[in-house]
């Protein structure tokens, strides 16, 4: 059973610049994610199994460190940091990035704006189509489209646990060279179809709150219901059930 004291964490922004080249899988996780994954083995599995996890929540941050869990991460990194951070790498030497999900609308406005950010890379995208479960013809052409782009960092982004579930189990038919990471809403934040919090928001941790005031009828379910099911199984894990 997944516990948070048990997770390999990457522990600060500072150690995104010491990851080895190469195929790698980097999956973050949340309050959400955890809630999910504590319910659905094979979400905890890709999650889990990936090569790199790091903490995009602070209340995973904070819950390491009342837990004394093995991971103690300094500070919460979140998929829009790992995002920049790989993006403003690649551009310094030039490179192709590829970005597998979401509509052709938000993909198009990420080519847009990538052009005008990011002018060194050659952006490749890929809309799947839109329905709950992939056919076996859906993930052998996603697969296919990944390969014969064969590009230097490839995003996913499905929402979760989709987007984690369907990178760990098609894993092995990639046949890439990159990081790869499964960063959801961050495809919403670069296309600027989503504003991230404001700053301050984010440095008090907070950023959940200004999803849900912005959001209340999408986000209440994940944020008010989601934040006290975290609470109920951090303080299971605390005593010990």
């Amino acid at each position: 059973m997944l516990r948070i004291k048990n997770l390999n964490l990457l522990c600060s922004r500072a150690d995104l610049a010491n990851l080895p080249e190469g195929k790698l899988l980097i999956n973050t996780i949340n309050a959400f994610s955890y809630n999910n994954a504590r319910k659905d083995v094979l979400f905890e599995e890709a999650l889990t199994k990936g090569d790199v996890l790091i903490p995009d929540g602070i209340s995973i941050v904070r819950t390491c460190h009342l837990l004394k869990a093995k991971s103690r991460p300094k500070e919460r990194i979140a998929g829009w940091d790992l995002f920049t951070f790989e993006m403003h790498r690649l551009n310094k030497k030039g490179g192709k990035v590829m970005f597998l999900g979401s509509s052709e609308k938000v993909l198009g406005l990420i080519q847009k704006n990538a052009a005008s950010r990011y002018p060194n890379l050659e952006v490749v995208t890929y809309s799947p189509p839109y329905k709950p479960q992939f056919t076996v013809e859906d993930d052998l052409n996603m697969v296919k489209a990944i390969n014969d782009a064969d590009p230097d960092l490839l995003w996913i982004g499905m929402t979760a646990p989709k987007q984690e579930k369907w990178a760990y189990a098609n894993w092995d038919r990639l046949n890439i060279h990159c990081h790869v990471g499964t960063v959801g809403a961050v495809f919403d934040f670069f296309a600027g179809t989503y504003k991230r919090a404001p700053e301050i928001w984010q440095k008090l941790g907070l950023e959940w709150l200004y999803r849900l005031l912005a959001e209340p009828r999408r986000m209440w379910r994940r944020y008010i219901i989601g934040n006290m099911e975290f609470i109920s199984l951090v303080v299971r894990e605390r005593i010990g059930f």
